[in-house]
């Protein structure tokens, strides 16, 4: 039988790590002792370091490091410039904060895309990858032409709707995460944590801490095209030297049957990565896969493989 993994997720110990423009707030899980094994875990767009509870009880040995990216979370208040090469600086800030010379780096949705600017950076240091429904340059939606004052709608769809949002009280806030398709028979602890830790301000004047500039930004950069000091983000993907895996959620962020990616996806990213290897999490959507106990085992499960199975 297996272990419930929300019976084991534990509140994350909170550091600030010095960058540029101020501090970024960081979540670590797991022993405190400087030899256990690391994993940097990267959320995505408009996410937070409170995603990553239930991956994280499914690497209890391992120190799991999260921040809160620029633009989000605790982070919210950093100045711009956003984009991957800066949430990668500020990254390498972080194992550099904690003293980490080797740490598996596992990236959801625009997390994944920052995982690969990173390890593009830092070489291997970043001793593998696990692009978590993410990392591999996406298709722009009909008509959208990529660019860095594109809306978060024009990107996200509905999904953007909630940042310009306010809200009275965090159980107002629960309602309406709780309507969302993506969540319908998937409530747990990890999720309501990552919505009320969501939140700023003061009632009843709440609103989601994500900075709509910082989507917008950000966002403009997953399409291919864009640089990376100087590189392209293909060419970041061509010379990745470290083991990758990549997981797939067959259906999207409203739980729509229309996935972020294609299931060709990682055929077609072999172009540029051939020793890249594929997964297909089952049952799961673009959130639910790290955010619900079935797709967080399988992250995990990975995750151990790729350090070696010694967690």
């Amino acid at each position: 039988m297996s272990t419930d993994l929300s019976l084991q997720t534990t509140e994350p110990r909170t550091a600030s790590v010095r960058v540029r423009g101020g501090d970024l707030a960081v979540g670590v899980w797991g022993p405190e002792d400087p030899s256990a094994p690391v994993v940097l875990a990267i959320h995505g767009i408009t996410a937070t370091h409170r995603g990553w509870p239930l991956v994280a009880a499914g690497l209890p040995h391992c120190r799991v490091i999260a921040p809160d990216l620029r633009g989000r979370g605790r982070s919210a208040d950093l100045p711009a410039p956003y984009g991957l090469a800066r949430h990668a600086e500020d990254l390498e800030a972080v194992l550099d904060h904690f003293g980490v010379e080797s740490a598996v780096v596992v990236g959801h949705s625009m997390g994944a895309f920052v995982a690969v600017a990173l390890a593009d950076r830092i070489g291997t240091r970043a001793s593998a990858l696990v692009l978590v429904d993410g990392g591999l340059e996406l298709t722009p939606p009909p008509g959208f032409v990529p660019r860095p004052d594109a809306t978060p709608e024009e990107v996200l769809g509905p999904a953007a709707a909630r940042l310009t949002m306010s809200f009275e009280s965090h159980e107002a806030y629960r309602d309406f995460w709780r309507a969302h398709p993506a969540f319908a028979g998937q409530w747990n602890p990890t999720v309501e944590g990552y919505v009320d830790y969501d939140l700023r301000g003061e009632a009843p004047d709440l609103r989601p801490s994500t900075k709509v500039e910082a989507v917008a930004s950000d966002s403009s950069q997953l399409f291919g095209g864009h640089v990376l000091d100087g590189r392209s983000y293909a060419d970041a993907l061509r010379t990745l030297a470290v083991p990758t895996t990549f997981l797939r959620a067959p259906r999207g962020l409203m739980d729509e049957p229309q996935a972020l990616y294609p299931p060709d996806a990682a055929r077609t990213a072999r172009a540029l990565v051939p020793h890249l290897v594929d997964v297909e999490v089952e049952d799961v959507n673009h959130y639910t896969i790290v955010m619900a106990e079935p797709g967080a085992r399988v992250v995990a499960e990975v995750t151990i493989d790729l350090l070696g199975g010694t967690t």
